[in-house]
Parts: C-alpha cells; structure tokens; sequence
C-alpha cells in the first residue's frame, strides 16, 4: 500500500524537528562551556534566543543522559559524561595534527609539538621528533606550567590579562632555569610581545640550551598551539625569521582541517 502524502510530510517535519533539537542541544552545552561552566535557564534564554519552555525541554535531556546536572542553587552545570568524550577527543587532536606536524619537521628540520591549555596547565597531545641526532623529546601526555613555556605564552596571550593573573595565583611562578619568568608583570609584558609579534619565544626558560618557537591555532575548538623547538644553537635569531612564517602557515591549515565537518552519515 502506497505511503500518503500527508504520512511523507510528516515523517519529513518530525526528522527536521529531531535534528533542529540536536543543533540547539549542542548549541546549549556550547554557551555554557563560554559561560564558564555554569548557567541559569534566563542566561540561555537571552544569549541563545530561544523561549524558556525549549530551553528547560532540552536542558530535562541533557541531564537525563548526564551531559548536564543540576545543581542545588537551581542553575546548570556541564555534567562529568562530558569529561571521557573531551579526553578522547583531545587524544584524536593529536592524531589529526601529525600530518601538519610532519610537514612542520620538514620544513624546520626541528621537532614538532602540538599542547593544549588543560584547566591550568599545558598538556602536550601530539609531536613528531627532529630528524637530526640531537633533538628535543617532549613526553606526550607531559603537563606542565604555562609560564615557561612558548606554549602556554601562545595560548595565554589571547586571555584578558585578568585571566591570566587569576591562573599564575593559582599555579605559581617556580624557575625551572635561570631564565624563567617568575613574576606576574614580567609574564604580562612578554604575552603584549606575543600580541605584538604573532609569536611566542621560550628562550631557555624550560630547559637550558633549548629553544622554542610557539604560534597558536586559530579558532581552535580547543585552546591549542603548535611549536617548533631545538638546540639554541640551531633555533638561533637568524632562523627565527624564517621558522616563524611556516608555523604561522601550518596553524591556518591545521585550524582549517578542524573545522571542516566530519561528513554526513549514511
């Protein structure tokens, strides 16, 4: 028996319907991720657009399935669900990234390395090691702190200095050379040098006799940055000039394979 206009359509119209609820439910968690974590139902409302009643319809889903919780004082938190599909997520990262990687150890001859910004810390995701005997290893999955390093210099350089202030109060300063930065102007003056430049240098700071060169990634669905880094006795001021560009060059590529979308399933 054949299917009746009316019984199309309207399998039509409920299809539209379920994949608009899946936009605006992503489109939620994303707004709270903005809001720093933690909303109310009205915010919602007027950063999103939409009526009270869909907000709370979808909002009612997200906490069913775990993605958002409910806290005591009425208002909305993301929910820990969230957390395993972040950490492999930020895993893929770093497998999507190898590729420009690569491309960036061929064009510098230095060793490659991709991190992102973890709550307060740098968590390196991805690296491809120079071909060169002596050359630098960052252990994937190492963390450490954003002050000395052209990393986290990269990364925090497109925070409000207010941010940034709030994050060195709650990490502290420890020298980890002679040539770290360990006070919160000194950090502040060399993150308007990164505005300034496009750049981040870490000059010996991390490790004696290291040097590296960091950018970020633009719109990044993560804060992340990408960096070269090697002896400072090939990392020199001369190749600095010539090193930059191709960073700068590989994080649009890299940012554009991110945001293009994953395909439509069958």
């Amino acid at each position: 028996m054949p299917t009746s206009s009316a019984s199309t359509t309207d399998s039509a119209k409920s299809r539209s319907v379920g994949v608009q609820s899946l936009e605006r439910a992503f489109d939620l968690l994303e707004r709270m991720a903005d809001a720093g974590g933690e909303v109310g139902l009205s915010e919602l409302s007027a950063s999103s657009g939409l009526p009270l009643p869909t907000i709370h319809r979808l909002m009612r889903t997200l906490v069913a399935c775990g993605y958002v919780r409910q806290q005591p004082n009425r208002r909305y938190a993301l929910g820990p669900r969230l957390i395993r599909l972040g950490e492999s997520s930020a895993r893929l990262l770093g497998t999507w990234a190898r590729p420009h990687l690569a491309r960036l150890v061929e064009e510098t001859g230095e060793t490659a390395n991709m991190a992102l910004l973890d709550g307060d810390e740098i968590v390196y995701v991805a690296q491809v090691p120079s071909k060169h005997s002596m050359r630098m290893f960052t252990e994937v999955g190492r963390r450490v702190l954003p002050h000395s390093t052209g990393v986290g210099k990269a990364l925090l350089a497109g925070f409000p200095d207010a941010e940034v202030r709030a994050l060195l109060a709650r990490t502290g300063m420890p020298a980890a050379t002679d040539r770290t930065i360990t006070t919160p102007e000194g950090f502040l003056a060399a993150l308007e040098e990164v505005r300034g430049t496009g750049y981040a240098v870490d000059d010996n700071e991390q490790e004696i006799g290291v040097r590296c060169l960091a950018v970020p990634v633009p719109d990044s669905p993560t804060a992340a940055a990408i960096s070269i880094s090697g002896p400072a006795g090939r990392v020199t001021e001369s190749a600095t000039g010539k090193i930059v560009p191709v960073l700068q060059q590989v994080a649009r590529e890299l940012s554009e394979a991110l945001s293009k979308p994953g395909g439509t399933p069958a």
